[in-house]
């Protein structure tokens, strides 16, 4: 897997938890939109897109399935978030 694209969409509210939500682009041909950029308690982290079920959960739509996935994922859309709010300056 390639991570050939991430585009990201800052968000404008000051002290929100939400910082940006981005898309990613998969070897050329399959996008995933909606990841959450969040500012946590332990700092910057993804949120992958997610519906609420029928209970009140809330359950992830895509998701990587291992570790080093999800870290790839993880550096590549904060990465572009850090380029994003480098331009804002």
């Amino acid at each position: 897997m390639k991570i050939t694209d991430v585009r990201v969409r800052l968000v404008s509210k000051e002290d929100a938890k939400l910082k940006a939500v981005a898309s990613i682009t998969i070897d050329d041909c399959l996008v995933v939109h909606d990841i959450k950029v969040i500012n946590g308690r332990e700092g910057m982290f993804i949120s992958m897109p997610s519906r609420k079920t029928p209970d009140g959960e809330y359950k992830d739509i895509v998701h990587p399935i291992n570790t080093e996935t999800r870290e790839e994922l993880k550096k590549a859309v904060l990465d572009a978030y850090e380029q994003e709010t480098n331009k804002e300056e």
